[in-house]
């Protein structure tokens, strides 16, 4: 009888999860989940603000990162950072092989960063506002696809690449056009990707969670509350009353959807959409 194998177990993998870089962040959850199954974690984020779409309220810093490594590192997991900003595919190509150079290897790439703050009227939406959410949340996490894809065939071990979409994903909201088009893209790219990259045991998925407070979801609480004409209380209070399971997302619940996908428990899993919702998204 053969011994019992723990296939939830990530040990000995090598992940990259970018937008990890502030703790109250959802990257920072995943790769937390990562490194407590494992999983030796490459903390990727912006180096600080870059331009106009890049406020410092809203992106990961040097600092950030190095505060993400060293809690990590305390609970007893490995890691290590490297700035990026995924617009730049030479320097997402950079990422990958800074977790080579770091780790002698990459089986995970966690496509997390992302901009969800840039909402509007679909009338106020300006060329710029619209290029960059597409060039981060839709353009960003195909230039990962690839660098991680590159570096995986080369090893000929096959690996796991996971995007984190969204509910909006599969549902559109409104003052967020750019960011629910990015979010439905990737439905197509995991789908397009699979079929290209399942030969080399490459599985390539999206996880699709509703709403999580983290501090950008408090902003996104803030500012929807204020649209629709409702206290935040009372705001919150609506979200909840939808959704089957009678709460928010938390953290957690996404970080553990995207171990179990980047696990052996999933490998005949690819191609998919996976909702992480309490119900509120059925498709």
């Amino acid at each position: 009888m053969s011994a019992l194998r723990d296939d939830s177990s990530l040990e000995g993998k090598v992940a990259v999860v970018t937008g990890s870089g502030r703790q109250e962040g959802l990257g920072f959850a995943i790769a937390s989940r990562l490194a407590a199954a494992g999983a030796r974690v490459v903390i990727s984020d912006l180096p600080g603000a870059q331009d106009v779409h890049t406020p410092a309220a809203m992106v990961g810093d040097e600092s950030g990162m190095a505060l993400a490594v060293a809690k990590i590192e305390a609970e007893g997991g490995t890691a290590v950072s490297h700035p990026c900003d995924v617009r730049d595919p030479q320097a997402v190509e950079a990422l990958a092989q800074a977790a080579v150079d770091s780790f002698g290897r990459l089986d995970i790439w966690v496509n997390n960063a992302g901009i969800g703050y840039i909402m509007k009227p679909i009338l106020e939406v300006s060329r710029e506002d619209w290029s960059a959410v597409i060039d981060v949340n839709l353009s960003g996490a195909f230039y990962g696809v690839q660098a991680a894809a590159r570096k995986m065939i080369e090893q000929g071990e096959g690996g796991s690449i996971v995007n984190v979409a969204s509910q909006a994903a599969k549902s559109g909201f409104p003052f967020a056009q750019a960011y629910c088009s990015s979010k439905h893209g990737l439905v197509g790219l995991v789908r397009s990707a699979a079929q290209e990259l399942g030969e080399h045991q490459i599985r390539v998925n999206n996880v699709c969670p509703n709403h999580v407070t983290t501090g950008l979801g408090a902003w996104q609480n803030d500012y929807f509350s204020k649209k629709l004409g409702k206290t935040l209380e009372q705001y919150l209070a609506d979200m909840a009353g939808r959704i089957p399971m009678g709460r928010a997302g938390l953290p957690e619940d996404t970080a553990n959807a995207v171990a179990f996908l980047c696990s052996d428990s999933a490998q005949y899993i690819t191609a998919e959409s996976l909702n992480v919702s309490g119900g509120e998204e059925p498709h």
